[in-house]
């Protein structure tokens, strides 16, 4: 459970006092939720805007794990058919966020996106963080989602996906069909329960604070420069986004 700290604001929370060098920052994000790749570029922005030494590890939530392994339809048809959300108000929650995609640089085609079920997504990037890949393949899968229109519930598309980033194919498709990664997937979402953690994207920064949500890169900045004063990680050091530890 977060406990919000006195004073603090609701999307920030507090979780302990571990306190490093480098700024370990944990986000539990969806390779198909638009807020999490909007989220990961106004964190990227803060990162150059903080200048602080970042090291990065993403984590698996499942938005919609009652996707059926078999859905065939868009965003928009998920949220009318799965969700109850009348056509017209589906169409414009997507154009909404289709438009601040926009303004960090984003291109989104929701309306042609394959809305999929994300397990065996998550999987791969489980595979690719024990090889030293999973901050690529995060860029990677998320750009195939949301501008490619990639069916990332497909065992192929993922195996050449992760191709895409320098990692073996072959290796790829082993882990995806023996799902060996499948538990730590399950330990992920896990973790974000304990954490209370009900929604993406959720920052866990140097494990003392939770951010919820793809708040403006100033506030990250705002966040990752007080936690850098307090550790002193900003005295001389340079800024850049570090893979995580291997599973």
């Amino acid at each position: 459970m977060t406990i919000h700290g006195p004073g603090m604001p609701a999307d920030r929370c507090a979780f302990n006092n571990r306190v490093t060098d480098v700024i370990k920052v944990d986000i539990w994000s969806d390779i198909q939720c638009p807020w999490c790749y909007i989220g990961k570029r106004r964190f990227e922005a803060a990162v150059a805007a903080a200048a602080v030494p970042v090291e990065v590890e993403y984590h698996s939530f499942e938005l919609a794990p009652d996707t059926p392994l078999d859905f065939v339809g868009s965003p928009t048809d998920y949220l009318v058919q799965r969700k109850g959300i009348p056509r017209e108000q589906a169409i414009a929650m997507n154009d909404h966020v289709t438009q601040l995609a926009a303004e960090v640089g984003l291109e989104y085609h929701l309306d042609r996106a394959k809305q999929v079920n994300t397990v065996r997504a998550h999987e791969l990037l489980h595979f690719a963080k024990a090889s030293g890949r999973q901050l690529e393949l995060v860029e990677r899968l998320f750009r195939a989602y949301f501008t490619e229109s990639r069916n990332l519930g497909s065992v192929d598309e993922l195996v050449s996906l992760a191709t895409d980033v320098g990692l073996d194919a072959n290796e790829a498709e082993q882990a995806l069909t023996a799902r060996t990664y499948l538990g730590a997937v399950k330990a992920d979402v896990r973790q974000a329960a304990q954490y209370g953690i009900r929604g993406v994207p959720f920052f866990v920064i140097n494990g003392q604070y939770g951010v919820a949500g793809a708040q403006p890169a100033e506030t990250f900045a705002m966040v990752l420069t007080e936690i850098g004063a307090r550790t002193g990680a900003q005295d001389g050091a340079q800024p850049q986004a570090r893979k995580g530890a291997s599973s």
